[in-house]
């Protein structure tokens, strides 16, 4: 498979709050995620791999484009990761090309210098909660949208969207929003698969062991839907009027290349 041989030394992720690690631990005790996952795993197979990830938290694609393109081309990475574009899908007004222009300029300037970039195609929110159905063929052109641009510039890209597994709430963060830890991890394999490295292989696009807990029905699942949207939809929309993000405050938690597993602050 391709890039089973090769060694990487610098990763550098790109992104928004998935990249981040939001739904797998939290603020106090640290943020892992798929991108920190996909480190640990290259760090097995490429001993001394330095590790930054400049990924924030509520960012749209152009200004993760604006903000962290530039510093992600001087650490000079030969291994990339570029994950954003669902922040996008939540504006009113979305633009698919808009959004896909941007990834495909980073995609292009990370190539053009010699690494190689993985993305990943998103899982139609629908799957997870009813309310997002409007969302659906918004998530549909985005991803014919990332397919295209990765493909004209020789980007691997995890197609994590249409398994079946997607929709296990065991691999969601309450919100249904962002993974949790069993999501992230699955997001992590699936990169690794993508990328051909040593140790990946297909298992992440099999179901979890033992049965889901059975989706509410009826009155159960209309008050489940209500609370989840006073929980999480209502303070989102709140934060939209007051123009405000959730990242606002927050820099890139690595934002220099370190060990795998070295401490960092922000």
């Amino acid at each position: 498979m391709p890039g089973t041989d090769v060694t990487y030394r610098r990763y550098v992720a790109l992104g928004d709050s998935q990249a981040e690690g939001l739904g797998d631990g939290d603020d106090t005790v640290g943020l892992r995620g798929f991108a920190d996952r996909l480190a640990e795993h290259l760090a097995r197979h490429n001993p001394g791999l330095g590790y930054a990830n400049l990924a924030v938290r509520g960012r749209l694609a152009a200004r993760i484009h604006a903000e962290q393109l530039a510093p992600a081309l001087a650490l000079r990475p030969d291994l990339a990761t570029v994950v954003a574009g669902v922040n996008d899908l939540l504006r009113p007004r979305f633009d698919a090309d808009h959004v896909a222009g941007h990834l495909e300029a980073m995609f292009a300037a990370l190539t053009a210098q010699g690494a190689r970039v993985a993305t990943l195609t998103f899982p139609d929110l629908a799957r997870i909660t009813p309310l997002a159905r409007p969302l659906t063929p918004r998530v549909i052109a985005l991803n014919r949208r990332i397919r295209e641009a990765a493909r004209r510039h020789g980007v691997a890209v995890a197609e994590t969207g249409h398994h079946p597994v997607v929709a296990d709430p065991r691999l969601w963060s309450p919100d249904r929003l962002h993974a949790g830890p069993l999501g992230h991890q699955r997001i992590a394999d699936a990169l690794a698969d993508a990328l051909g490295l040593p140790g990946a292989d297909d298992t992440w696009t099999r179901p979890l062991a033992g049965p889901a807990t059975p989706a509410p029905a009826g009155l159960r699942a209309a008050a489940g839907e209500l609370r989840w949207a006073a929980a999480f939809l209502g303070p989102w929309l709140g934060r939209r009027l007051r123009g405000r993000s959730s990242g606002d405050g927050h820099t890139a938690k690595r934002p220099l290349l370190t060990p795998v597993g070295a401490t960092t602050t922000r």
